[in-house]
């Protein structure tokens, strides 16, 4: 298992968090790691490849008369003197 340390927390945070997990009778450990399971395993994260994301992030501006710059064939790269 790993181990997770997490700094600068309010103290009125940690309090709650005291509060809580006294409440359901666990540790604040135990509380923390119940909050991380629930949000995360409600945030539907799913991998998607950078494209469909950045896809996603701009179809709300993309206009449909967009198109890609035309590609044009590599410069040559420079010759360096062998100073040899």
């Amino acid at each position: 298992m790993a181990a997770l340390t997490i700094r600068n927390v309010d103290d009125a945070l940690k309090t709650q968090l005291r509060i809580r997990a006294a409440h359901n009778g666990v540790s604040m450990e135990e509380e923390a790691r119940r909050i991380l399971r629930d949000a995360l395993s409600r945030a539907n994260i799913t991998a998607k490849p950078m494209g469909q994301r950045l896809l996603g992030c701009f179809a709300a501006v993309a206009s449909p008369d967009f198109s890609t710059p035309p590609r044009q064939t590599a410069r040559t790269p420079p010759q360096w003197d062998d100073a040899t």
